[in-house]
């Protein structure tokens, strides 16, 4: 216990079998469970786990098949709430965690300053070194368009697995419609955003070892610029439309007609004016033109207010 408040740790368990008991043995001694959720690992990392380390508050669960690293939390999560957590840390069972970190992520979930914390890899710029720096490249481009997906202006390193959530806030949380595969950190931001719980970042850092990832980067630039896509559309429509309606709203629903209005207005008459070998009068640029700025501007100003509504007052 921590301030007396119970404290499970879940650790989504694949391909780690190299790691995973050295994890288990350096989580804190106020933790109160240690939860191991084997995903179908072929290494069978949850039973080797069993078999090296003997402690009372550890406890294996086993996914028959497969359901990716959201699976495998949200697993854990039920778990956690089940059994009467009121704070649940995600590490990740590959080593890139210092769990003697701990309790500095938890310290603005045990305080109440925030319903969620995160780490944040990005603030010690010494360890930034050690990152690859591809990985650093894409995790920047990724920071910042994750701010637009989850409307959390103020975080960096959204794709942190390190993660604090006090239980009020996990059980706001539709666990059910959370994605199970490498989307799940992105992904429940969102759906905190919408619920206006408090996120904050905490400055950790992290260590690459040379782990087997699951993660095709194919797979990322093919399927997350998607999920992104819908992440956007499920936070605005309940956000600005279904929970609330003010000036973000009325931009919105202005800006955003007028700038495909205009994009496809002025790529038709270009193309026709093209394919008729005739210029197009001024007139018929300045409509174009009128209304992609003016399309813009709304929503630079819908923008503004998003950035203004980040939840930023705890009230878990």
């Amino acid at each position: 216990m921590l301030n007396n408040l119970r404290i499970f740790v879940v650790i989504p368990s694949y391909k780690v079998k190299n790691n995973i008991v050295n994890v288990i043995e350096n989580i804190p001694d106020f933790v109160d469970s240690i939860v191991v959720i084997d995903d179908a690992c072929p290494q069978q990392s949850g039973h080797y786990a069993k078999e090296q380390i003997d402690i009372n508050n550890l406890h294996i669960l086993f996914h028959e098949t497969n359901k990716g690293v959201g699976g495998a939390v949200i697993s854990g999560y039920r778990y956690a709430l089940e059994n009467e957590a009121d704070i649940v840390v995600k590490v990740d069972g590959d080593g890139q965690m210092d769990p003697n970190q701990i309790e500095k992520l938890v310290s603005p979930v045990v305080n109440g300053i925030a319903g969620y914390a995160k780490g944040n890899r990005f603030r010690d710029h010494h360890k930034l070194r050690d990152m690859p720096k591809i990985r650093l490249f894409g995790n920047s481009i990724l920071s910042f368009m994750m701010k637009v997906c989850s409307g959390y202006w103020n975080i960096m390193d959204p794709t942190n697995g390190f993660t604090a959530i006090s239980k009020k806030s996990l059980g706001l949380v539709n666990l059910d419609n959370l994605n199970e595969r490498y989307y799940f950190e992105s992904d429940i931001l969102v759906k905190l955003n919408i619920e206006n719980v408090v996120v904050q970042d905490v400055d950790i850092s992290a260590r690459y070892q040379g782990e087997e990832s699951s993660l095709s980067v194919y797979s990322v630039v093919r399927e997350f610029p998607i999920l992104m896509f819908k992440s956007i559309i499920e936070r605005i429509f309940f956000k600005y439309y279904l929970y609330d309606f003010n000036m973000a709203s009325i931009y919105i629903l202005i800006g955003l007609p007028l700038l495909l209005f205009g994009s496809i207005f002025g790529v038709v008459m270009w193309i026709n004016g093209t394919l008729d070998n005739v210029y197009n009068s001024v007139g018929t640029v300045m409509i174009a033109v009128l209304s992609i700025t003016l399309g813009v501007q709304f929503l630079l100003q819908a923008i503004n207010i998003d950035i203004a509504s980040t939840p930023t007052r705890s009230n878990q």
